[in-house]
């Protein structure tokens, strides 16, 4: 059999590169080439690199201030300048032509470089300097400080209730663009309100700039508010708002015609123990905890941790850390300073919590974290493996004495006063609360994984990845590179290994 030929590999020192021997001599030292590997590939531009030396063009692999002319494929005006700007090009350098690649083709085939005519200038949009809002966006949340106040609500409510459907849909990939594209807009300083305010900046992808546009040119999004009308869209609202219910099990009810809770009361379903407790606590569940329940619940989860472990410690996380005043839960965080005194410390304070009567509903899971020397293995889903209690909380209602309401009380010989109790009035709510108990060793960690925003971790650990050769989760910090964990005593240390300014939790809220 005749051998296949090898292939030639960009920059391999084979027959085609030479052979080892220098480059022929630049013929042209005042043109130097950049070429753009986005959307033409890194065999192609290989191979162009290739074919600009042999010709005797200056062709740099990487991008620099001396550059004179770029060359690009299938690329618009707007996007190479947008990545132009992403390369904080100075001012003052060399004059820079962008070019499509028909003025490179016809300098090969001439051996010289050929005047640039219009017609292989990239074409870029025309815009009023004047309307565009001058601010530079990182790409990832994590390096933006995205405080409560929103100058972009009514965009970043509709980017939001689009990724919610796609989350209910099952379309995480979907749901975190949308996301990516509202925390953007959430970090801008003023409102949007013509669309070259948004040139350059990164997640806007055509859906959201689409929605974006709507909004702005005819006050709403007629995609959004059609969506708030879609039957399927509330059922899947109301089904997963039962605790325990996700997007597959609400889809799975849905064909088989349950849209409403009094139908999946009715339906017959066998439902676990989560179900269970969440159809009947849905009302409360469903209803905003507030900064002062949030506090109340800590002053009981404080005096059961305590009471159990007098040296242990509680730190509320969550929204509530990030200074937000309402919420849909109450996470807490619990530890020991001293290492191992941790352990067995969860059902201590359960069984306390329970014999008090706090608890409504409650599910333990053990912690299942081994720290490899091999570093960490593949995380399957984004959930950490500290020990932790799923619970809902019964919690006494405030003591209103202006609002209540009495009345002689004719069984009692004293002539005293009964109090009436609206209709089916309770003095209590159902609250879901998290508890969360971490190693010390681990605790600036799994404080920074509970203490969010969603996205803001997310894109921390999106940026470990990419940008650092990390893994990151709320266990632990592993650099890949060295080949070990990176130890840290505080939030600042893992904002430090990972060359990121400090970012406080107020300003998380991505």
């Amino acid at each position: 059999m005749v051998p296949l030929k090898r292939r030639r590999v960009a920059g391999s020192n084979s027959e085609a590169d030479g052979a080892g021997e220098a480059p022929p001599p630049a013929r042209f030292p005042r043109v130097l080439l950049f070429l753009l590997e986005r959307k033409m590939g890194a065999s192609r531009r290989a191979f162009l690199t290739q074919l600009g030396r042999r010709k005797g063009f200056r062709v740099e692999e990487s991008f620099s201030q001396s550059i004179t002319h770029v060359i690009c494929e299938n690329n618009s005006g707007d996007e190479v300048r947008t990545w132009l700007n992403s390369q904080h090009r100075a001012q003052g350098g060399a004059p820079l032509h962008l070019l499509d690649i028909s003025w490179f083709t016809e300098s090969m085939h001439a051996g010289h470089p050929v005047p640039v005519l219009d017609r292989h200038k990239l074409q870029e949009q025309q815009i009023d300097e004047a309307e565009v809002v001058v601010c530079s966006v990182p790409s990832y949340a994590c390096q933006r400080r995205t405080t409560l106040d929103n100058n972009n609500t009514i965009l970043t409510d509709a980017l939001s209730l689009l990724a919610e459907n796609a989350e209910l849909c099952d379309q995480d990939g979907r749901g975190v663009a949308f996301r990516r594209a509202a925390a953007v807009l959430k970090a801008l300083p003023k409102a949007v309100t013509c669309m070259t305010q948004l040139r350059g900046l990164p997640c806007l992808g055509e859906h959201s700039l689409r929605v974006i546009k709507d909004i702005l040119d005819n006050g709403a999004s007629s995609e959004v508010e059609s969506l708030k009308q879609c039957e399927r869209y509330k059922a899947r609202k109301v089904l997963t708002g039962v605790f325990g219910v996700g997007a597959k099990t609400a889809d799975r009810w849905i064909r088989e015609g349950i849209h409403t809770l009094h139908q999946l009361r009715n339906s017959g379903h066998t439902l676990n123990r989560d179900q269970q407790a969440g159809v009947e606590h849905y009302d409360d569940l469903n209803q905003p905890v507030s900064k002062a329940e949030a506090d109340a619940i800590e002053e009981i989860v404080a005096k059961a941790v305590v009471s159990v472990s007098p040296g242990a410690q509680i730190t509320l996380t969550g929204g509530f850390r990030r200074g937000k005043l309402t919420g849909h839960d109450v996470d807490f965080l619990i530890t020991h300073p001293e290492e191992g005194m941790e352990e067995g410390l969860m059902s201590k304070v359960v069984s306390w919590l329970e014999s008090q009567g706090f608890l409504l509903y409650q599910k333990t899971t053990r912690n299942s974290y081994l720290e490899s020397k091999d570093g960490p293995a593949r995380i399957t889903s984004n959930m950490d493996r500290f020990e932790r209690c799923f619970s809902i909380f019964k919690l006494a209602k405030e003591d209103k004495r202006e609002e209540k309401q009495f009345v002689p009380d004719v069984s009692r010989e004293d002539g005293g006063l009964a109090e009436i109790k609206p209709a089916g009035h309770k003095p209590w709510r159902a609250v879901r609360v998290d508890l969360v108990v971490s190693p010390f060793s681990q605790f600036a960690f799994a404080l920074l994984g509970w203490t969010g925003s969603k996205l803001f971790e997310r894109e921390l650990r999106r940026l470990a990845g990419q940008e650092k050769a990390m893994s990151l989760n709320s266990h632990a910090l592993y650099d890949s590179t060295q080949q070990r964990y990176l130890r840290a005593t505080s939030e600042q240390e893992i904002f430090a290994h990972l060359g990121l300014e400090y970012i406080p939790p107020s300003e998380r809220n991505a």
